[in-house]
């Protein structure tokens, strides 16, 4: 069993790096709980990213980020490994945990993407309520993009050998209404099958081009070195985007890696040996 965090590939202030690093303690913690206990892989990077959103310090959930408008509109995707199910929200608003409609439609398996109106339409009848907007507004929100983070995400590998990642975000400070970021989208922020599992973070237009999580997922399947992927799709962004962007991602022997082109990234994993975190600079 292994479970793994991140916080957003980014620029921190030195001042937050201990509360950081603690909210990564945290979610890792909650996801290694789950799979402790029991749970499935899904379950665990579920719970992990929800820990995540419902923190202000990481631009997902409460305390996103505001678009052009002055609205919060976040992206989440969320995908199991052994049966490829997957599912995804994209501008979603008024919600505290986007990772858990993204559950939802995954769940229900009708769609993999849901978008807007018609997102928040099928989180109310999934029974999730209206979380005021309000509440998800935070007066760090300006601080943080002056900080230049966002993005959270999970991945874990649970008892039964399978694989699940999960991403969330609140997207670009300013953006335009109807962005939609690769946190939402399968292949690109997210991506898990029988052999690995992986979730991105950085600027999501480069991640979308280049389609970064299956291509980590395609450098896993040819040589089963985590941290060589890991290290091979951030440096093929940058090459061709001149963007920056992180990732961490896990095997389904239980090898991990990470690496991004930001100075820092905050990271957190649970093994056996214990946890683990770390602001990787």
């Amino acid at each position: 069993m292994f479970a793994m965090v991140h916080g957003g590939a980014g620029r921190y202030l030195p001042e937050e790096t201990p509360m950081i690093l603690e909210g990564c303690r945290a979610g890792v913690g909650v996801a290694w709980g789950l799979l402790s206990g029991g749970a499935s892989a899904l379950d665990a990077v579920e719970g992990a990213v929800r820990v995540l959103e419902d923190n202000p310090l990481f631009n997902a959930g409460t305390g996103s980020v505001l678009n052009a408008d002055g609205i919060i509109e976040m992206d989440a995707s969320i995908m199991e490994g052994r049966t490829l199910r997957a599912g995804a929200v994209a501008n979603v608003r008024r919600v505290r945990n986007p990772v858990s409609v993204a559950r939802k439609v995954l769940e229900e398996g009708r769609h993999v993407l849901l978008a807007g109106d018609g997102a928040m339409r099928f989180a109310r009848a999934c029974g999730i309520p209206d979380y005021p907007e309000e509440r998800l507004v935070t007066e760090r929100q300006g601080r943080r993009w002056e900080a230049h983070h966002g993005t959270v995400g999970a991945v874990a590998l649970d008892a039964s050998g399978v694989l699940a990642a999960a991403t969330s975000t609140g997207g670009l400070f300013g953006k335009r209404p109807g962005r939609i970021a690769d946190s939402a989208l399968i292949g690109s922020g997210t991506y898990a099958d029988n052999e690995v599992a992986v979730s991105c973070t950085g600027l999501g237009e480069a991640i979308i081009r280049t389609v970064m999580a299956h291509r980590i997922a395609f450098n896993m399947h040819r040589n089963g070195d985590a941290q060589r992927a890991a290290e091979e799709a951030v440096a093929y962004l940058a090459a061709h985007t001149v963007a920056e962007a992180g990732v961490i991602v896990i095997g389904a022997d239980g090898c991990f890696g990470y690496a991004h082109s930001t100075p820092d990234m905050p990271v957190g994993w649970y093994s056996a040996a214990g946890v683990t975190t770390a602001m990787r600079c």
